[in-house]
C-alpha cells in the first residue's frame, strides 16, 4: 500500500468499505514494509496516525507472524482508532522451510486466536483469504469466516487475489466486503476483469502495488 505525505489530518478522506460499517482512510499502511528497528516502526505508525490513517494492513504469514506482533505492539492503547486487518490461508511448515496454500475450515478457525493473540486484540477488523484457486473448497471457506463472524473474533472479511474467476465465485457465494487487488497506473486489468462487478456487487477495492514498488513515485526500477 502507497503512503502519502499530507500536511494536515484534515486532509485525509474516508470512505465505506464495501457494504460494511467500516470507514477507512483512503490511504492505508501495508505493515509488510517494517523493519526490524523498533523505533523507526514507531515513528512511521504514530506518524500515519497523525495524519489520519486509519487503516492498518498485515498477514500471519509476514516475518512468520513476528509482523503482527510488532503492529500489536505498536497501537497499544490505540485500538479503538484503526481498522486492523490480517489475512490467513499460508500455513507455515514446522521445521520453517516455508509455507503451503491452506485455505480449509478447520485451518482458519484455528489460525485466527494466534492472530487475535499477536495483534492483542479481542477482535479482526478485516480478515482477509491470502489468496485463491479455484481448485479450494470455496464453500468450506467461507463457512469458516461466516462462524468467526457469528463469534465475534472478526467483524468483516474479504479476500486478497488478482485472479478474476476466483473473485467472481466469491462475489457469487459469500458476503464479503472487499477484495485486494494489484492496481496501478501500470497495471489496470482489474479496469477489464473485476472493478464493474465489485461496483455493482457493493464490494470496496483495496488497491495494492499503487506506486508500482516506488516507480510511479520517482524510484529507479529494478532490473
Amino acid at each position: 500500500m502507497a503512503i502519502f505525505v499530507c500536511e494536515k489530518r484534515s486532509t485525509m478522506q474516508y470512505r465505506q468499505l464495501g457494504n460494511s460499517s467500516l470507514s477507512i482512510s483512503t490511504i492505508g499502511f501495508g505493515c509488510m514494509s517494517l523493519g526490524q528497528e523498533e523505533g523507526e516502526n514507531a515513528l512511521l505508525i504514530h506518524r500515519a496516525l497523525d495524519l489520519g490513517i486509519n487503516f492498518f494492513d498485515t498477514a500471519d504469514l509476514y516475518e512468520k507472524g513476528e509482523n503482527e506482533k510488532k503492529l500489536g505492539r505498536l497501537l497499544k492503547g490505540k485500538r479503538e482508532q484503526v481498522v486492523l486487518a490480517t489475512k490467513v490461508g499460508n500455513e507455515l511448515r514446522s521445521d520453517g522451510s516455508g509455507w503451503d496454500w491452506n485455505p480449509q475450515k478447520e485451518y482458519i478457525i484455528r489460525s485466527v486466536d494466534g492472530s487475535l493473540s499477536r495483534l492483542q486484540t479481542d477482535r479482526i477488523d478485516l480478515y482477509q483469504l491470502h489468496g485463491g484457486t479455484l481448485d479450494d473448497p470455496i464453500d468450506e471457506t467461507i463457512e469458516a469466516f461466516e462462524i468467526l463472524q457469528q463469534q465475534g473474533k472478526i467483524r468483516y472479511y474479504g479476500i486478497s487475489s488478482i485472479r478474476p474467476n476466483v473473485i467472481r465465485e466469491w462475489v457469487n457465494r459469500s458476503r464479503m466486503v472487499s477484495v485486494m487487488m494489484q492496481y496501478s497506473l501500470l497495471d489496470r486489468r482489474p479496469e477489464e476483469s473485476c472493478l464493474g462487478l465489485l461496483k455493482e456487487s457493493g464490494i470496496g477495492v483495496l488497491a495494492r502495488g499503487s506506486l508500482a514498488k516506488g516507480l510511479l513515485a520517482g524510484k529507479p526500477a529494478e532490473e
